[in-house]
This record gives structure tokens, C-alpha cells and sequence, in this order.
């Protein structure tokens, strides 16, 4: 155990190296030290079952074997070119993409992030109209590049203040409010959507959108929502944009979350449980729309042998474990076993809502002060009983349960009892 500097130590470096921008979990922080699967261990040997993958990275678990073996053949073999130069693992994953792509969506372009995929995909949108401006919704988050950081509606990202005077972008309500219902909050941002077209379609891109916001709460649109939004922009010429960086394979017990809503986006963004870890990201189009993208442009690390076979080491993994299935199956039983929780705790969990293994828990809805100040308090004692979950939401008020899609019924059944003991000792 002495090969390891312990947490203090790693505040105090942090302290001393990082930017005062970098924040973390936990009062007392573990440091962490090794993964396995649904499974992270500290510096002592204590064992944590992971709900939150690292934001909905590793999907397939940390450190999977099967991914691992095929990393570590290929760092053996070829560690890096540019697409400059012919190399086989790139093409074959963009052929494999376009299997699992929504409809038509064949073109991929290989970059190393959600932000710079969000951003090329802007950028595309603009090539194919000709047209600067850009519709996103309330509260979203798309990015820390420029560009995507003005797409983000999420105040505690928006980090330049000068983001203001950006006019290209218009935000319009997101389909939902507290005290409305689903078709209520859909009709407003729907009208919104119509008033912006009309005023300014003749100058408008793209919308882009995640089908379900993730660190704003994770929001879940009415089923028919995404539907009239794409045919509300099909009558402006205005393409939509699906940001699928923390929602894509299977997180949603969907392939991609845009999926649930039977609409094919014209442009799609992935990144995060692509690579399981591993930085990897794409944005995807159509054959037409990617014939629009002909001035020349090149990602250093983009699509890379490493990170192009580790991604088809995911995909293969999610097809044979069927872990869309089981992110559908056991989603329910999370869900429910919130709503179960609610039930018991009413004063205290306001709202549940999600889809797959992709949950939020908001408390104290009607006191977000309140329900924040819990929600680090949550945290850090089911860290203390061996389980890490996260928080998001507007106001922080949110617990964010997105595990590795490996977790099993078990590990479930003991989070929800911790996580009863934990509400019934710090609400008592």
C-alpha cells in the first residue's frame, strides 16, 4: 500500500497544479486505484459498486477483459497513424457504426471528445445550409469548445462570460417544468420552436438537442415530442442535431435514446461508452449531408488504430452480453425500486424519471437549496456503505444513478437498501 500517496496528498497536488476550476465529490475522498467491471477499489482495498461509470463511460465495466485484451494487442501492433495514412481499424469501425446507426446515418467522422463531436457536427450544419444560426433548448450541455459551450443552456457551464453576446444561438423552454405536465411543457417549447422558425428560419442550421438531458436533471421528453420537432425544422430546411455523447449504446435500453422516439436525427454525436475509457467520439450523417464536408480537414488522434479497435471491442460487447436489453430490464427494477423509495419518503424524493439505467431522483423539488445540500450528504455516506452515485440537475438536486450496464439485479437490491438506511438516519 505504500505505492500509493493517499488522498490528502492528492488534494494537496491538486491544490498545487490543477486550475481552481477542478472540483470533486466527496468530503472525505477516496483515491482510487483500480476497476473492475461494476466494481472500483481505493488505495485500502475498500470495494465501491460503481452506479455512475464515470458519467456513463464504461458501460461495459471498468477494466472489461474482453475490451482490454483487444486494447492491449493493438497497442502491440499499431499505436497510432493519422487518417492521412491507410490503416484497417477505422474503416472497419466506421462500417460497423453505420450498422447500428439510426436509419440512413452511414458517414462517420472520428474525433476524440463529446465537445469536439458536438462542435464538427455544428460546423457540418452550417456547411450543408449555408445558414449561421443554431436553436438549442434550456438547460442543456453540449460541450466546453467555444462553440458548444454557446449551445449550452446549463448556466454552471456556460464558464465565458462573454458567451452573451453570441447571437447566433436561441434557446427555446425545454419540454418540461415542475407544476406542468409532460404534454403542457412539450406544447410550450413546440410554440417557441414555431415563433423562432418563423422569425429567424431562413437563417437557422441546426437545433441540437440531447433526447434526454443528462446533466440538467436527466429529463425525459413526451413520447411525441422529438417527432414534431423534426417536422416543424423539415418545413424550415433546418437540420436536427441528436447529442447522444451521454446517452448513446444502450444507456437508455435503446441503442441510441432518439431511438425511443422513432425520428431519424440528420445529424447524430457520440462519444463517452464508445470507447469504455478509452477517448474515442464520432459524429455520424447521411451520405447527402456528408457530401457537404469536402474542404479538407484531419483529427491527429481521431479514430486512431487504438481507440478505432477498442470501439469495436464495445460494440461487439454490448451485441453478444445484450446489454441493451439489459439496461431496458434492469432500468425497471432500478425505477422501481426508486419509486418504491419515494413512496416511503415522500417529503423527501419529489420526482423519478429516466429510462434504461440512465435514472435521476430529485429531492426536496419545491427547496432545491434544501434537496442539494441532501444530495451531498447521500453521497457521501452511501460512499461510506461501499456505493458511488452522482448528482446532477439545475440546482444540484438530483441523484444521478447511471451504472456500468454490467450491474446486476444484486447489486441493485443492495444499493436501494443502503440507500434506504442512508434516507431514514439523515431525514430522521
Amino acid at each position: 500500500m505504500e505505492q500509493y500517496i493517499g488522498s490528502d496528498h492528492i488534494l494537496q497536488k491538486r491544490q498545487q497544479y490543477f486550475y481552481p476550476c477542478t472540483s470533486h465529490f466527496y468530503r472525505t475522498p477516496p483515491q482510487i486505484v483500480k476497476g473492475d467491471m461494476q466494481y472500483l477499489y481505493d488505495h485500502e482495498n475498500r470495494r465501491y459498486t460503481d452506479f455512475f461509470a464515470g458519467v456513463s463511460v464504461v458501460a461495459c465495466g471498468h477494466c472489461n477483459p474482453e475490451i482490454v485484451r483487444r486494447t492491449e494487442e493493438q497497442l502491440r501492433t499499431l499505436q497510432h497513424t493519422c487518417t492521412i495514412y491507410l490503416t484497417q481499424p477505422n474503416v472497419d469501425l466506421a462500417q460497423r457504426m453505420a450498422e447500428v446507426l439510426p436509419g440512413d446515418l452511414k458517414r462517420s467522422f472520428f474525433v476524440n471528445s463529446g465537445s469536439e463531436a458536438n462542435e464538427g457536427a455544428l460546423l457540418l450544419a452550417r456547411l450543408h445550409t449555408g445558414k449561421r444560426g443554431f436553436i438549442a433548448l434550456e438547460q442543456g450541455l453540449h460541450g466546453r469548445t467555444y462553440l458548444t459551450m454557446s449551445m449550452t443552456g446549463l448556466r454552471m457551464w456556460r464558464t465565458d462570460p462573454q458567451l452573451e453576446a453570441d447571437r447566433s444561438v436561441t434557446f427555446i423552454p425545454r419540454p418540461y417544468e415542475r407544476g406542468m405536465s409532460g404534454e403542457e411543457a412539450a406544447q410550450r417549447s413546440l410554440a417557441a420552436l414555431k415563433k423562432v422558425l418563423d422569425e429567424k428560419g431562413g437563417d437557422i442550421a441546426a437545433m441540437i438537442a440531447e433526447p434526454i438531458q443528462g446533466n440538467a436533471g436527466i429529463i425525459v421528453p413526451p413520447a411525441g415530442y422529438f417527432a414534431e420537432v423534426k417536422a416543424l425544422l423539415e418545413q424550415y430546411g433546418v437540420l436536427l442535431i441528436a447529442d447522444e455523447i451521454q446517452t448513446g449504446f444502450g444507456r437508455t435500453g435503446e441503442m441510441f435514446a432518439i431511438d425511443r422516439y422513432g425520428v431519424q436525427p440528420d445529424i447524430i454525436t457520440m462519444a463517452k461508452a464508445l470507447g469504455n475509457g478509452v477517448p474515442v467520439a464520432a459524429f455520424a450523417t447521411t451520405d447527402e449531408i456528408a457530401a457537404s464536408f469536402n474542404r479538407p480537414s484531419a483529427s491527429t488522434f481521431g479514430g486512431n488504430p487504438v481507440s478505432a479497435v477498442t470501439a469495436m471491442a464495445v460494440l461487439d460487447y454490448i451485441e453478444s452480453h445484450q446489454l441493451v436489453q439489459r439496461s431496458r430490464e434492469l432500468g425497471d427494477v432500478l425505477q422501481q425500486g426508486l419509486r418504491d423509495l419515494a413512496v416511503r419518503f415522500p417529503e423527501v424524493i419529489t420526482e423519478v424519471r429516466g429510462a434504461g439505467l440512465m435514472i435521476g431522483a430529485e429531492l426536496f423539488g419545491e427547496d432545491t437549496s434544501r434537496g442539494a445540500a441532501l444530495v451531498d450528504e447521500v453521497l457521501e455516506h452511501m460512499k461510506d456503505k461501499g456505493y458511488i452515485i452522482g448528482k446532477n440537475g439545475v440546482d444540484r438536486n438530483v441523484l444521478a444513478f447511471q451504472p456500468p450496464l454490467v450491474i446486476t439485479e444484486e447489486d441493485i437490491a443492495g444499493m436501494l437498501t443502503a440507500l434506504e438506511e442512508t434516507l431514514r438516519s439523515i431525514t430522521c
